[in-house]
C-alpha cells in the first residue's frame, strides 16, 4: 500500500499563499490548506503548531521577495523609501498577505532584512544610537498601518468599490452646510479613500523621515 506523500515546508506554504489570495485571514484554516493538499491537519502540524505560525511564515515570504535583488543606494531616506515601496509593491500583488503581515508580523528572514536595513539606514543618518530603536519603529509602524490599509482597498471587488464610491459622494456633496460646515464646504475637493494612494503613501512616508531628520544633532 502507497504510504500519504510527505510534503515539504515549501510545498506547504506554496499551497497556503495561494489560498490566501482568495480568501482572508480569518476564513484560512490549517483545514482547508491541508484539504487542498490531500492531507490531514495533523501532518501540518509537525511543520507548524498553529494557524498564526503558518500565517507569519507565508507573509515573510512576500518580505523574503521584497528584498531579493535589493541593493541599498543614495542616503538614509532614499534607502527607506526604495525599501518602503518594495514592500508596498510585493504586498500589493498579494493584498491578502498586507492583513495578514500587519497583524502577525514575522520573525524570519525576511523580517530580519527589512529590519536590518531599516536599522542601518537610520545609523547613516547620524542619530544617536538610543534614538535609532525608537525612530524604527515608528518607521514600521507607519508603513505596516499604510501598506494594510492600501489592501484593504484593493481587495474590494468592482461593485463594492462603486458603493463605495457612491456612498462618498453622497456623504460629502450631500452634506448639510449647518451641521457639516466644512465638508460643505470642501466637498468638491476631498478624495476618497482609494485615491492617489501611492502619492499619498510617499508624502506620508517623507513627513516621517522629514521629522527623524530634525532630531539628527
Amino acid at each position: 500500500m502507497t504510504g500519504r506523500r510527505r510534503w515539504s515546508t515549501e510545498e506547504i506554504l506554496d499551497t497556503a499563499t495561494e489560498l490566501l489570495r482568495t480568501s482572508d485571514a480569518e476564513s484560512f484554516s490549517v483545514r482547508k490548506l491541508a484539504a487542498a493538499l490531500g492531507t490531514d491537519s495533523s501532518s501540518l502540524y509537525r511543520h507548524f503548531r498553529n494557524k498564526t505560525e503558518l500565517l507569519r511564515a507565508v507573509a515573510d515570504r512576500i518580505l523574503m521577495a521584497a528584498m531579493d535583488g535589493y541593493r541599498p543606494e543614495g542616503d538614509w531616506k532614499q534607502r527607506i523609501t526604495a525599501l518602503a515601496l518594495r514592500l508596498r509593491e510585493a504586498f500589493g500583488e498579494q493584498p491578502q498577505l498586507a492583513v495578514v503581515w500587519g497583524r502577525y508580523a514575522s520573525g524570519g528572514t525576511g523580517s530580519r532584512l527589512v529590519m536590518d536595513e531599516v536599522l542601518q539606514a537610520l545609523c547613516a543618518s547620524g542619530l544617536p544610537d538610543e534614538e535609532i530603536p525608537v525612530r524604527y519603529h515608528r518607521i514600521v509602524i507607519l508603513l505596516a498601518a499604510l501598506i494594510a490599509s492600501e489592501a484593504g482597498v484593493s481587495t474590494l471587488t468592482p461593485e463594492e468599490y462603486e458603493q463605495g464610491m457612491e456612498l462618498f459622494r453622497v456623504a460629502a456633496l450631500g452634506a448639510d452646510p449647518e451641521r457639516f460646515p466644512a465638508l460643505a464646504h470642501f466637498a468638491r475637493d476631498v478624495r476618497p479613500l482609494g485615491a492617489d494612494r501611492r502619492a499619498a503613501f510617499e508624502e506620508i512616508l517623507a513627513a516621517q523621515l522629514a521629522h527623524i531628520e530634525t532630531q539628527i544633532p
